[in-house]
């Protein structure tokens, strides 16, 4: 099926999407929106993540898992929210971190766009949910898909910086070859685990020095800095 998605993208995964599960997710968010049911995020930002942040540009990959289920919240971006939405727990907490790593103030955005166009692939596992219903989609066959997609990134990639966060995140270093790529793992960010090893980790100013001695430019964590688009 002909899939609206970044050049470079398309043509990695274009195997994938004639698949018969992804076939299968295609015809259940059709049912569902026919059914009258909310799906997030809008169409048009169900592969922002990809849009942002072309195959070859791919330097970090932070690993979320479901978008998020209120409404204006997703976009896209895995634990990002749009200009003018007040930033979740966990992406506090993710701020908190960097402020404590990095010195970083805290900003009133919640907005990660800045991020995807330097390379940090915001990926979440899922890549719909039905409104207000967390793990509505876990099953119809998306994570098919974003395994597909991390293991050609470990395949065909060299040095990226996975950063997995949480139990459900860990679980995907199966896909990864440790011999190419970098993988840091810590607690998951929110309220509920931050203080079990994700406050601490310093996976920011880490991740930049795998990307310098790599002679890759360092991520300016900021969101603040790159206007949003």
């Amino acid at each position: 099926m002909d899939v609206k998605i970044e050049a470079s993208w398309k043509e990695v995964l274009k195997q994938e999407f004639n698949k018969p599960y992804f076939l299968q997710v295609a015809a259940h968010l059709k049912m569902e929106k026919a059914s009258g049911a909310t799906i997030y995020p809008p169409g048009p930002f169900i592969f922002h993540a990809f849009n942002t942040t072309p195959f070859a540009e791919v330097k970090v990959v932070i690993l979320g898992q479901d978008p998020y289920h209120g409404a204006g919240q997703a976009h896209g971006l895995s634990f990002s929210v749009p200009d003018g939405v007040a930033p979740p727990p966990s992406l506090v907490n993710i701020y908190k971190e960097l402020h404590t790593d990095i010195g970083m103030p805290i900003p009133r955005t919640g907005n990660l766009t800045a991020w995807a166009k330097q390379g940090v692939f915001l990926l979440n596992a899922m890549l719909t949910v039905r409104a207000n219903e967390p793990a509505s989609h876990q099953k119809i066959g998306w994570m098919d898909f974003t395994n597909a997609v991390i293991r050609k990134l470990s395949d065909e990639k060299e040095g990226i910086v996975f950063l997995l966060w949480g139990k459900f995140a860990q679980e995907k270093q199966v896909l990864i070859d440790e011999t190419k790529h970098h993988v840091l793992k810590a607690a998951h960010p929110s309220p509920f685990s931050a203080d079990k090893g994700f406050f601490g980790c310093k996976h920011f100013s880490k991740a930049n020095e795998l990307l310098m001695k790599q002679q890759k430019p360092a991520i300016d964590w900021d969101p603040t800095h790159l206007v949003a688009g």
